[in-house]
């Protein structure tokens, strides 16, 4: 009789990654708003956990600068100064050029076809003036080029910094015009990734980005 032979199995996750993940697909989603306290009790009451797991999802959303922990006063929403997206947009830019040079230096028949695809759901949803559908195709844009540009230390540096962006950035989409310019944008990169020319897509990207954060200061001044 032949010995069986064990079968691996995946460990799940951690409770608290998967209370941790929960809370931060919310936060993205924008059901759990910049600036909002987040009631622990409340919270682990309708996950039906104790708190220390719930304890330890904060500590791992607060490590991403999604949340801060205010000693005596709870755990918050992070909400982003306008200082802040100043400091992080610049950088984020300058990741996002690198990505868009080196996709270009490294793309293939396949990967443009993809590229291409996913830039026609951004007519597509910018025609219909879709703001969410322009929101997600665009993040598929920007994850196509990061994967063709295989470089996973800058792709993690990128992820880093869009777990910021993405309690901003969708909201940028929201003033009048802006799907328009971004749409103008992403073509000018395409044409540049088409045409082979590393440096003006790595140009392009960049631009695109500042560009992003300057909509943001300007729907910023309108609500103010």
């Amino acid at each position: 009789m032949n010995a069986r032979t064990p079968t691996l199995s995946l460990a799940q996750p951690a409770l608290y990654e998967q209370v941790a993940e929960q809370l931060r697909s919310k936060i993205f989603a924008h059901e759990l708003k910049p600036g909002a306290w987040l009631d622990e009790q409340t919270l682990a009451a309708d996950y039906g956990i104790s708190r220390t797991p719930l304890r330890e999802a904060l500590k791992v959303l607060a490590a991403e600068g999604l949340v801060v922990l205010k000693p005596r006063r709870g755990c918050y929403v992070t909400e982003l100064s306008e200082q802040d997206l100043d400091d992080v947009f610049p950088v984020m830019a300058m990741l996002e050029g690198m990505v868009a040079q080196a996709a270009t230096q490294r793309i293939t028949s396949t990967n443009w076809r993809n590229l291409c695809a996913i830039h026609d759901e951004l007519e597509q949803t910018a025609a219909a003036n879709n703001a969410d559908g322009f929101f997600d195709a665009n993040q598929r844009f920007h994850a196509a080029l990061k994967d063709i540009a295989g470089n996973r230390y800058l792709a993690q540096l990128i992820d880093d910094a869009r777990k910021l962006l993405k309690l901003t950035r969708r909201d940028s989409l929201r003033l009048s015009g802006r799907i328009t310019q971004s749409l103008a944008e992403h073509r000018d990169i395409l044409a540049a990734i088409e045409a082979r020319d590393e440096n003006l897509a790595g140009q392009r990207m960049h631009d695109h980005l500042l560009s992003g954060r300057a909509a943001l200061a300007r729907l910023a001044s309108t609500n103010r």
